[in-house]
C-alpha cells in the first residue's frame, strides 16, 4: 500500500484502485493522524489544524464527522475483525495503518538521506539515483487547498528536504560526469532558495565540471550581489573557500564520461525496482527510492 500526501492526497492499494480524499478538512486531518501516528494527536490539537482560524461552536461535533471520515477512508476489506484503523484514547487519536505501507513524504525523507551518506562514501550513482528520485516524488504541494500554522511548517520541512535532494543530486551528478543532470538540479535549488549559498556552490561546481569556469565565477558574483543588496552579508567562508579554489585553477578537472543514464521509471513513479542498490526500510512491498532485493535461489 502507497499513501501519498503530496498533491492529492491519495491510498493506493496493493492490487486496488486508488482511493482519493476530497474534503481539505479530511485531508489535512488525514495528513496530520498519519505523521503523527507512532504518538497519537492530541485532539485539540487536530480541531486547531482543521479550523485553523478559529473553531466553530460545534467543534467537537464536527471533528468527530471528519475522524469517522477518515476512519471510513483507511479501512480495507483486509482488516482483521474488531480491529479499528482509528481510534480515541485518552484525548488523542491514534491512527494504524499496515506495517508494509508506505508514506511517499517518508520514503522521499529516507532517500534523501541515504543518497547523503552514499555520497559521502563516493558511491555517486547510488546517490544520484536516490536523490533523483526523490526530487521527483516531492514535486506537487502539500495540502494546497489548506493554510494553517502547522501546514505551513510541514511545508517548510518539506521544501528543505526538496532542496537537499536537489542538491545532491546536482553533486552526485557532477561528480559522475553528467554536466546536464549537475546543472539543471542546482539551477533549480537556486530558483527555489535565492539566498542559499550551497545552491549556488552546487551550480559552480557544475558549471566548473562542465569546464565553463566563467559561469562558475559569474555565479559566485551574482550570488554575492545578491547577498550585499538583499541581507547586507558577505559570503560564507566555505563558499569564498570555493571561489578561490576557481580562481587557483584556470583549467576544469577532466570529466568522467562514464555516467549512468537515470531511469526514467525511477523519476517520478512509485515503483518495484530490482536494480536499485538499497531496500526500502519503509515498506516491504517497495517503493521507487527503495526497492525490494528478490533473495538469492537457495
Amino acid at each position: 500500500m502507497l499513501i501519498r500526501l503530496i498533491g492529492l492526497v491519495t491510498i493506493e492499494p496493493d492490487g486496488a484502485p486508488p482511493q482519493h480524499l476530497s474534503s481539505a478538512q479530511a485531508q489535512v486531518a488525514f495528513a496530520r493522524l498519519l505523521i503523527e501516528r507512532h504518538g497519537g494527536t492530541d485532539r485539540d490539537q487536530l480541531a486547531e489544524t482543521v479550523w485553523p482560524e478559529g473553531l466553530p461552536d460545534t467543534w467537537a461535533s464536527a471533528l468527530r464527522s471528519l475522524v469517522s471520515r477518515v476512519r471510513t477512508f483507511v479501512s480495507t476489506p483486509q482488516d482483521q475483525p474488531g480491529v479499528i484503523p482509528l481510534v480515541a484514547q485518552s484525548g488523542r487519536y491514534l491512527l494504524r495503518i499496515p506495517q508494509d505501507a508506505a508514506v511517499d513524504v517518508e520514503c522521499a525523507e529516507a532517500a534523501v538521506a541515504e543518497a547523503s551518506e552514499a555520497y559521502a562514501e563516493g558511491a555517486f550513482a547510488v546517490a544520484q539515483q536516490l536523490a533523483s528520485g526523490a526530487v521527483s516524488n516531492l514535486r506537487g504541494s502539500f495540502l494546497p487547498s489548506h493554510e494553517g500554522e502547522w501546514v505551513n511548517a510541514m511545508r517548510e520541512q518539506l521544501e528543505e528536504l526538496r532542496l537537499k535532494a536537489l542538491e545532491t543530486a546536482s553533486l552526485a551528478s557532477s561528480a559522475l560526469g553528467d554536466e546536464h543532470h549537475a546543472l539543471r538540479y542546482a539551477e533549480e535549488a537556486v530558483r527555489r532558495a535565492p539566498f542559499r549559498e550551497s545552491a549556488y556552490r552546487c551550480r559552480m561546481a557544475a558549471h566548473t565540471r562542465a569546464g565553463n569556469r566563467a559561469e562558475a565565477l559569474r555565479s559566485y558574483q551574482q550570488l554575492r550581489e545578491v547577498l550585499a543588496e538583499e541581507l547586507g552579508i558577505d559570503p560564507a567562508p566555505e563558499t569564498e573557500a570555493a571561489y578561490l579554489e576557481l580562481l587557483r585553477t584556470p583549467e576544469p578537472r577532466p570529466a568522467l564520461r562514464s555516467f549512468t543514464c537515470l531511469d526514467p521509471v525511477l523519476m517520478g513513479v512509485f515503483e518495484v525496482d530490482h536494480r536499485a542498490p538499497r531496500p526500502c526500510s519503509l515498506a516491504d512491498h517497495g517503493c521507487v527510492t527503495h526497492p525490494v532485493r528478490s533473495s538469492p535461489a537457495a
